[in-house]
């Protein structure tokens, strides 16, 4: 018998550690425990030559709130609450860079709607070198990228809403974006609006999106690549999304990594429990991962253009041009032992960063009648080998499927006649071959039951999710990664 149900709750709003999950179960949320803080009132309707310190003395701008908080050093005896009374705050009353705040974890920054969700809108935040920021129930509506966090440490996103712009107009190249930062925590948001990627993160590690509605993108609904590190992705509902739902890794600068995660594109990224759904391109996809779990999640008329499931390489450039600054980075990453170089990108010479230690285990896969994927059920290209790798520490060859691990999946999707994707030919010669051990033709149709089976769903029409039946197949253990 399957052993769970999937349907994604969220703005919940809540401000401590519980959330709701899956099929209303409480999952541990990031916990804010006891800070100590002095609270600033903001309101449309307040002055800013007002206290600050009541409902009635609200101050007008947040940028007056802001710069009521102390810059350029930790801070001691007490944080900053900015709480938020109701309405629409101009961006010329938000500060253009919100940068050098330091918070503790008993004395944070926190801007939170007062009065809770959907009752105060902020313009574009822009937010760089903070630590110990919480952002609680606030609205971000506004047709153009909507949150930017660069050296951001130990930043929490609970209840709020992002709206980018329709991924036609291009004025929305990522909605939530986050870079070269650590401990990052997203939990019961909507997120959407992006030509590009609704949520894309670059060299972030430690973190977690629980309960997060993930949507409306042209490329993917989500990434995290760059060396991002240390996350779990779990609860979440992510749909409406062009390249795909979500992949572990991608293509990156070789200068936007950060020490030590400079050889793969993800390492140590557990998916599970999410329900992808409508997604142009594969559901799920691992691109130079390492020890990757995807698991227990459930796929809804995805791959229509191309694939079900996709592993294959990362890329990895050293971008720009010589003389470039930061460039630099590239040859010193490499002299450290990463993997990359420093020619300039011709958008051939990339070097291909391998997958290790991907395990794919007891997800159900449902194309109902009528939809299917484009031309098979997965993608996984055969060894790289080439001069692309020279000089670059990369493996060479460069595998996608080493100890790629495709267990107790149940995928329907299109007849007996839709091929794997392993068949392999001159034309696009495949991975998972039959001198794989983990992972080859035998294997995947005596492991997953691929055709075999068709699932039912509870009643995904209204969005819910839950597998009802998966014909006894699933539930497998997932074993331990093995090694380096």
């Amino acid at each position: 018998m399957w052993r769970w149900l999937v349907m994604v709750m969220v703005g919940t709003g809540l401000l401590s550690g519980g959330a709701v999950g899956a099929q209303g179960q409480d999952w541990a949320g990031y916990e804010m425990g006891e800070p100590v803080v002095t609270d600033i009132y903001v309101s449309p309707e307040g002055d800013d030559g007002q206290d600050g310190m009541s409902v009635e003395t609200a101050l007008r701008t947040v940028e007056a709130a802001w710069q009521r908080i102390p810059m350029g050093s930790e801070l001691v005896g007490t944080g900053y609450r900015v709480l938020l009374m109701p309405g629409v705050y101009a961006a010329e009353d938000v500060p253009g860079y919100m940068e050098a705040r330091y918070g503790t974890a008993e004395y944070p920054v926190i801007f939170e709607a007062a009065q809770g969700p959907n009752t105060a809108y902020l313009p574009s935040l822009n937010i760089y070198d903070v630590r110990y920021m919480y952002f609680l129930n606030i609205n971000i509506e506004v047709g153009t990228d909507a949150f930017h966090c660069e050296r951001c440490d130990h930043v929490l996103v609970r209840g709020s809403r992002f709206v980018g712009a329709e991924p036609e107009t291009y004025n929305t190249q990522e909605t939530v974006k986050v870079n070269q930062s650590a401990h990052i925590y997203f939990e019961g948001n909507d997120i959407s609006g992006a030509w590009d990627n609704a949520v894309d993160f670059v060299a972030v590690q430690y973190g977690h999106f629980y309960g997060n509605q993930i949507h409306n993108a042209g490329d993917w609904c989500m990434y995290l690549k760059g060396g991002s590190a240390g996350f779990e992705v779990a609860h979440n509902r992510l749909y409406d999304c062009g390249t795909g739902g979500f992949t572990a890794g991608q293509g990156t600068g070789f200068q936007f990594m950060v020490e030590p995660w400079l050889q793969y594109e993800a390492y140590d990224i557990r998916f599970t429990q999410n329900v992808v759904h409508d997604t142009q391109g594969a559901g799920v996809g691992v691109q130079g991962g390492h020890n990757i779990l995807i698991a227990e999640n459930v796929f809804y008329r995805v791959g229509e253009r191309s694939h079900v499931m996709e592993f294959g390489f990362g890329g990895r450039s050293c971008d720009g041009q010589p003389g470039d600054e930061g460039r630099e980075r590239c040859e010193l990453y490499r002299e450290a032992g990463g993997w990359g170089n420093s020619a300039v990108a011709d958008g051939v010479n990339y070097v291909r960063i391998p997958n290790r230690n991907v395990y794919v285990y007891n997800n159900v896969l449902y194309n109902p009648a009528g939809y299917q994927s484009g031309y098979q059920q997965f993608f996984i290209p055969e060894a790289f080998t080439g001069v692309e790798q020279a000089d670059s520490n990369a493996p060479d060859p460069a595998l996608a499927d080493d100890n790629l691990q495709i267990r107790g999946n149940v995928i329907w999707n299109g007849g007996a006649e839709m091929p794997l994707g392993i068949e392999g030919g001159a034309d696009f010669p495949a991975g998972c071959q039959m001198e794989n051990p983990t992972c080859n033709r035998a294997q995947l149709l005596a492991d997953n039951a691929i055709n075999v089976f068709e699932p039912r769903l509870a009643d995904p029409a209204n969005g819910d999710y839950g597998v009802v039946d998966a014909g006894g197949y699933g539930g497998l253990a997932i074993p331990a990664f093995e090694g380096a």
